[in-house]
């Protein structure tokens, strides 16, 4: 297959001070990416240096093979063929929804226009508020309405920054889903810009996890999850709690814990200190286990529960059980360790 968008060390300034930095990242045609990361790390303005709206100061952006940005020269953002989608929704409050979405199709004639515009209304499921104002729409219409008019002029690529943000929480996760089912029943290429972990693992294929400008890892939801390549990974893609312990063979450890064995090899030699990340979900309730575990805080969350709970070293980990087994602060459960993926950092790094 090959690739839609090619990022080879991009770097991009503000008032000389580099934003993004030896930034490379390639998107395959018809795969969904996403660049994660806090406030700050650079994601927006990769998004926007794509789009043609940032100047880049070092590296090559490329379009279907086409250089589209280098540090002498730019197509300008009309002539990339690239649909974008704003977290404010960039609505015409004038024009109807059909109006809006038909806003950049202007080469066809009438009655293609209205097909196409049709044809939108139905596939972002819209069509009985054809000819509704934006402000009597609500915030996800707004944003489907959004994504149509994206769609319409048949981009090779669609950009979404931070699409959901104005939303909430319940709407987020279903609007996350319907985008994801519309990309990928278009065979649309895409590019989401979130902070959010949930809305980058429902929508994309591959997430780039940013950090300084940089990506540290550009890979499947699950492997980020389960295999992060290094330590600000591991803490910022899900919960977790590192333990101290040493290595006893290259893939097993003794922690405090007991000896866990996992799915990977490691490097150090036998009995070098190390921090173990344990997960939720890597602790399960054990009656017959002799290693017990204070409660020291819990979150209820409907169907599950998270709790803290305080080992006798005086180190915290989490854990999720179902609602029905509830614990109170206090509460000493005996627990064991259950954790097919072996996370493992030399200590102190």
């Amino acid at each position: 297959m090959s690739n839609i968008l090619e990022i080879q060390n991009l770097e991009c300034r503000y008032d000389d001070v580099p934003v993004v930095k030896n930034f490379d990242l390639s998107l395959a045609e018809g795969e969904i990416g996403c660049l994660l990361g806090p406030s700050g790390c650079g994601k927006s303005t990769v998004l926007r240096a794509i789009a043609g709206f940032q100047d880049v100061h070092e590296g090559t952006i490329r379009l279907k093979g086409i250089e589209v940005s280098t540090p002498r020269s730019a197509l300008v953002p009309e002539k990339r063929k690239i649909g974008m989608v704003f977290q404010d929704y960039a609505l015409f409050p004038h024009l109807s929804v059909a109006a809006n979405i038909g806003f950049g199709l202007n080469k066809l004639s009438r009655s293609e226009r209205e097909s196409k515009v049709k044809k939108m209304l139905d596939l972002v499921s819209l069509s009985d508020l054809a000819n509704r104002f934006p402000h009597e729409l609500s915030g996800g219409q707004q944003q489907r309405v959004a994504l149509a008019r994206a769609l319409a002029p048949e981009p090779q690529l669609i950009l979404l920054d931070e699409p959901f943000s104005n939303l909430d929480t319940e709407l987020r996760k279903k609007l996350s889903l319907d985008v994801r089912r519309i990309l990928k029943e278009l065979g649309m290429s895409a590019i989401l810009v979130t902070h959010d972990q949930q809305e980058a693992f429902a929508v994309s294929d591959s997430v780039g996890v940013i950090k300084d400008g940089k990506i540290n890892q550009w890979d499947s939801p699950f492997n980020l999850y389960h295999e992060p390549v290094n330590r600000f990974v591991a803490t910022f893609i899900g919960n977790g709690c590192f333990v101290k312990g040493r290595l006893l063979t290259p893939s097993t450890v003794d922690s405090e814990l007991g000896v866990i064995t996992g799915n990977r090899s490691y490097p150090w030699s036998a009995g070098a200190p190390i921090d173990v990340l344990i997960r939720p979900d890597d602790i399960v309730f054990d009656a017959n286990s002799k290693l017990k575990a204070e409660v020291n805080a819990k979150t209820f969350a409907g169907t599950s529960t998270l709790y803290r709970l305080q080992l006798d070293s005086g180190a915290s980990i989490e854990c999720l059980f179902p609602s029905h087994q509830n614990y109170n602060i206090g509460d000493k459960l005996p627990i064991k360790v259950a954790a097919d993926h072996l996370i493992v950092f030399a200590s102190g790094h």
